[in-house]
C-alpha cells in the first residue's frame, strides 16, 4: 500500500483488494495466453514464472514471493505471457486493474506507487539481462542468493539464512545454468566457507565473500 493515504481513499483501495485467493502448490495462478484482468499481490507463498521453450522445457523467467506484485506481464496486451505456478501453498490479493487504472486517476499516491512497482520489474528484468550476459557461474549465483536474502530482508527475515523453494535445476533455468553447473558451484561455495547448505536450508557464513565474488573492483576499494 501507498504511504500517507487518507482514511477514506484507503478505504476505497482496501475495496479492490478485498478478494483473496489460494493457491496450490504446483498449480498454476495463470497460464501464458489466459487473459489478463487483474494483478496480484503475493501475501503468503512463492511462486516462479516461466515461458515454453521451442523445445518444450521451461524456461524459468522469475521468482517471486510475499510482498510482491505478480501479473505485470498482461498490461501489454490483455493477455498473460507466461505461467505463473506456485511453489508452495500461497494465497493472493487479487486486484482487478480496470478498477486500479481508475481510483489511480483520482488518488495519486496510488498511480504513483503503481508505477514504482512497474519501474522495478523493469530494473530487475534489466539485472537479469546483465547476469546472464557477461556473468561467469560462480558471480551468477553469488548474486542470485544476494538478490534473495535482500528481499527477504526487507520483509522481516533473516539476513544471513534462507529456505530455497525452487530447486536446483529451477534456479539453473534461471540463471542460464545447467544442473550439475549449479550444484558444483553451490558445492565451491561450501567449501570456500562462504555458506552452509543443508538441502533447501542456505545459511550464508561470509556475505562480504559473496559480494566479492559478484564485484570484486567495489569491495576491494
Amino acid at each position: 500500500m501507498p504511504m500517507g493515504l487518507s482514511e477514506p481513499d484507503l478505504k476505497r483501495i482496501e475495496e479492490i483488494v478485498a478478494v483473496r485467493r489460494k493457491v496450490k502448490r504446483g498449480t498454476p495462478l495463470f497460464r501464458n495466453g489466459d487473459k489478463f484482468s487483474s494483478l496480484y499481490a503475493i501475501r503468503t507463498g512463492f511462486f516462479k514464472t516461466c515461458i515454453a521453450t521451442e523445445d518444450g522445457r521451461d524456461q524459468v523467467t522469475g521468482f517471486q514471493m510475499a510482498g510482491e506484485v505478480i501479473g505485470l506481464d498482461g498490461i501489454v496486451s490483455d493477455h498473460h505471457t507466461c505461467d505463473a505456478i506456485a511453489l508452495e501453498d500461497a494465497e493472493v490479493c487479487v486486484m482487478p486493474f480496470d478498477k486500479i487504472e481508475m481510483l489511480s486517476r483520482e488518488v495519486n499516491a496510488l498511480q504513483h506507487h503503481v508505477h514504482k512497482i512497474m519501474s522495478r520489474e523493469i530494473v530487475r528484468e534489466h539485472g537479469v539481462m546483465l547476469l546472464l550476459g557477461s556473468m561467469r557461474a560462480e558471480e551468477r549465483l553469488a548474486a542470485f542468493l544476494l538478490n534473495l536474502v535482500q528481499r527477504l530482508h526487507a520483509r522481516g527475515f533473516s539476513q544471513s539464512e534462507l529456505v530455497l523453494r525452487m530447486t536446483r535445476e529451477e534456479i539453473g533455468s534461471y540463471l542460464g545454468l545447467k544442473l550439475e553447473t549449479v550444484s558444483r558451484t553451490f558445492s565451491k561455495f561450501v567449501e570456500e566457507g562462504i555458506v552452509e547448505v543443508k538441502q533447501r536450508h542456505v545459511r550464508i557464513l561470509n556475505p562480504e565473500g559473496l559480494k566479492m565474488i559478484v564485484n570484486p573492483q567495489t569491495c576491494s576499494a
